[in-house]
């Protein structure tokens, strides 16, 4: 090794060996570390006037667009049988024929349903509705 080359290894070596000094300082509740990461926060308080927690007003959000999807079942393949799949292959689902199928929205289970024919196009009729205590219980 070069001399310039060991005196930065040793520069860095002093400039760690510093900080961990520091550190340990800090750790054991003296020094300037303590000082500097004590802050006062003024608290917090609810300056918006309107109701809380389950009251809230949901007038605000009854416009935000969603997205609903139905599904039918789900399956997992290896990418090798995914590339032989052409038309007329046939792909076994989790689901038994006749079972109730899932109504999501936004990736969240709402309802169970079964498909529908109206006016030639397809529709789902919810034969279940997922209580909104269980949905919100899901969601955290």
């Amino acid at each position: 090794m070069s001399e310039e080359t060991e005196n930065q290894e040793s520069g860095a070596t002093d400039d760690w060996a510093e900080a961990m000094a520091e550190q340990a300082v800090a750790e054991a509740g003296g020094g300037e570390a303590e000082a500097s990461e004590a802050a006062a926060f003024d608290s917090l308080e609810d300056t918006s006037g309107g109701p809380a927690g389950d009251e809230a007003n949901l007038d605000v959000i009854l416009d935000i667009p969603v997205t609903i999807s139905m599904e039918i079942g789900r399956t997992h393949i290896s990418i090798r049988n995914l590339l032989q799949l052409n038309q007329g292959s046939v792909v076994e689902l989790d689901r038994l024929a006749g079972e109730p199928m899932d109504v999501l929205v936004n990736g969240t289970l709402v309802a169970h349903g079964e498909v529908v024919v109206v006016n030639e196009k397809f529709g789902i009729r919810l034969t279940d509705v997922i209580s909104p205590a269980e949905r919100v219980k899901k969601l955290k």
